[in-house]
């Protein structure tokens, strides 16, 4: 059985034209990629057309993404650029809408039940927050990407990702509060 590999020593791999590495990065992170795209798009078949330009770029740009960064935030990067791109072109607005990596683990039913309701409320909450609040909450807070990661992602400095982040988490606190939930930062 193989053992694990990075995204890095996968796409290492990729360059010597190991065409099995790239299909392995591939499917680990075309659905989330995807995901990512229908928060702006509103339309998984548009996601999806799209996701596959975002790799259609890796495949034909082999030497354009720098290891120095994650590969995550580069397909992230592409993913976001690809997907404004789109929007500017239908002239569609930029909304998120729910955030369905948030999962529920728990065995008991009745718990289950309870936090699957708030997650869906907290969506709900999240999708009244302005799109640039929803994006870094989003790649902060559900996909854990780093600060220096987000602001790559959002084009922004660190010290613009920490400040808008934490405004973001505030209004989020604000928004749950005045419904009686109360907001844990991860």
């Amino acid at each position: 059985m193989e053992s694990y590999k990075t995204d890095k020593q996968l796409y290492r791999e990729y360059l010597n034209d190991n065409m099995e590495a790239f299909k392995e990065l591939v499917i680990r992170h075309k659905n989330n990629i995807i995901y990512f795209i229908s928060r702006y798009t509103k339309n998984v078949d548009i996601a999806e057309d799209i996701s596959q330009d975002v790799f259609m770029y890796l495949l034909l740009n082999k030497k354009a993404y720098n290891p120095k960064f994650s590969l995550k935030t580069f397909l992230y990067t592409i993913a976001k650029t690809r997907a404004i791109n789109y929007l500017k072109k239908e002239s569609k607005i930029v909304n998120i809408e729910d955030y369905d990596s948030l999962y529920i683990e728990d065995k008991d039913l009745e718990e289950s039940i309870f936090k699957r309701d708030t997650q869906n409320y907290v969506r709900k909450v999240i999708n009244k927050m302005k799109p640039d609040y929803q994006a870094i909450i989003y790649l902060a807070d559900f996909e854990r990407l780093s600060y220096k990661d987000v602001a790559k992602v959002m084009n922004k400095t660190n010290g613009q990702t920490k400040t808008l982040l934490y405004n973001a988490r505030q209004k989020l606190k604000e928004m749950l509060s005045k419904e009686g939930f109360v907001y844990e930062e991860q």
